[in-house]
């Protein structure tokens, strides 16, 4: 065979294999992605006339706040973004997310000492042969219900630091990177999207629509529940076919090195060393929990508390401090990218607001809801939330910008304010699992080394059920009345 003919034939072989790539297969890198989001919002300040809404501050649950007052969007001067300002918005943004930046270096420098000593393979190891790799589809469920809880009860951005602990079990048990992110990022994003008790999204709610703290809380921690259950399910359904097929695997170009299992399950125990270190880190955790349910602490503490709990257990290991320091350095590396990621997903929302169409597109899509039948008003409520979610991707800004105009709207339709909250918390914690804009998906998906293409490919099944069944859920709480109010 000639040169020019075998050159032909991988040619053609290259060409079969660009037009077998699905759509989502061809999502840019995520760092490209952003940048060409940016840039639409910046050509969309040119298109969409600037507008405001006037604004009072106020006192929440989660300290002070600046809401939403209906009624009086109006015409601004319009501003739009330039090619420098494009560019300067970047930098702007990551001095506006500068603590969830923070968190996710401090989260990868005190795993950096967990991985490097060996104490969290160890662990894990440990936890699976108690367990039994027999039990593996156990260990997914259970471990999927824990994620979900800590997004109740912790938060999102909170639990960044645990991702990785769930990418190592998943490998650990014969799965790959992308069922520790549906474990974990899945896990959190529902529990925490969808929580009874969220103080960003319900608490801010509660309180601008002038409703008891959290009221409604067992029929939201219904709809959360069986939530988590279908995610099980799917994480597990997409377990059982990699472990028949390994070509089934939608990561297998990924390196996992340093997430692996070094030894078989037979050498597996934790040394003394190994349970100091553990009992560590349980107290850091239990000092997380303490500081944000008892004294309101947020990403900047909770970053604090990872950095103290990396450097104490640095110093349990014998570790001297240019070794914990140099150790640190390796650990900020592969961590770069997923800071540089929030970044620009934070400037995102820097250029709407420098060309003022946030607040137009917010009014535009909840302007015509009292035109709407009843049962699809309420299902595009929360739909509306979705779309706005993608500019305006943090659940308190999103609260404060809409429900002081959904709320009032949902009165009219005859809704309870307790479903219009239930539609706003549906549209934007669901979106949150596949949103590209929210800083802290794309950094837990980073730490997770899942590329954000797969991670969509894996999960938008899964979000498209759990629209449904949500939706359902919410026609019901219309014809139940569910209050109060």
């Amino acid at each position: 065979m000639s040169e020019n003919q075998s050159n032909k034939k991988k040619d053609e072989k290259m060409k079969q294999n660009k037009a077998k790539k699905s759509l989502l297969d061809r999502i840019p890198h995520p760092l490209a992605l952003l940048f060409y989001i940016i840039i639409f919002a910046a050509i969309l300040t040119y298109i969409i006339p600037s507008g405001e809404f006037d604004r009072v501050v106020m006192e929440s649950n989660i300290g002070t706040v600046t809401k939403t007052i209906p009624g009086t969007y109006h015409a601004i001067e319009k501003n739009p973004v330039g090619i420098f300002d494009i560019l300067r918005a970047i930098p702007e943004g990551f001095v506006g997310i500068a603590d969830i930046v923070f968190i996710v270096f401090a989260a990868a420098m005190m795993f950096g000492v967990l991985e490097k000593t060996g104490m969290l393979e160890n662990t894990i190891g440990s936890f699976v042969k108690k367990i039994g790799r027999e039990r593996k589809f156990l260990i997914v469920a259970i471990v999927t219900y824990v994620y979900g809880l800590l997004g109740i009860f912790v938060g999102y951005e909170n639990n960044i630091a645990l991702v990785p602990i769930a990418v190592v079990l998943a490998l650990a048990i014969g799965g790959d990177v992308l069922l520790g992110a549906g474990i974990a990022v899945g896990g959190i994003s529902v529990g925490f999207g969808l929580a009874p008790f969220n103080p960003y999204t319900v608490g801010i709610g509660h309180k601008i629509a002038e409703m008891p703290l959290f009221s409604g809380w067992p029929y939201r921690l219904v709809i959360v529940f069986i939530l988590l259950t279908i995610l099980v399910f799917f994480n597990i359904r997409y377990f059982k076919r990699i472990l028949e097929n390994k070509d089934k695997s939608l990561v297998q170009e990924v390196d996992t090195t340093g997430l692996t299992l070094s030894k078989d399950l037979s050498q597996y125990s934790m040394s003394m060393q190994d349970v100091i270190m553990a009992l560590v880190f349980l107290v850091g955790l239990v000092i997380m929990l303490w500081g944000v349910f008892t004294k309101g602490w947020y990403i900047k503490e909770i970053a604090a508390v990872f950095l103290g709990v990396g450097i104490i257990s640095g110093l349990a290991a014998k570790m001297k401090p240019d070794e914990i320091s140099e150790t640190f350095s390796k650990a900020l590396e592969p961590s770069a990218l997923a800071a540089i990621i929030i970044g620009l997903a934070q400037a995102i929302k820097v250029v709407m607001d420098q060309g003022g169409i946030s607040d137009t597109i917010a009014n535009a899509l909840v302007a015509n809801l009292d035109k709407l039948p009843t049962m699809v008003a309420v299902v595009y409520m929360s739909i509306t939330q979705s779309i706005i979610n993608l500019f305006i991707p943090g659940g308190s800004g999103q609260a404060l910008v809409t429900l002081p105009i959904m709320i009032p709207a949902g009165d009219m339709l005859g809704f309870t304010r307790q479903t219009t909250i239930l539609a706003f918390q549906i549209g934007d914690g669901l979106t949150n699992i596949m949103t590209p804009t929210l800083g802290g998906l794309m950094a837990m998906l980073g730490l997770c080394r899942v590329p954000f293409g797969k991670w969509v490919r894996y999960i938008a099944s899964y979000t498209a059920v759990a629209f449904i069944i949500s939706w359902i859920f919410l026609v019901i709480s219309v014809l139940i009345g569910y209050g109060p109010i």
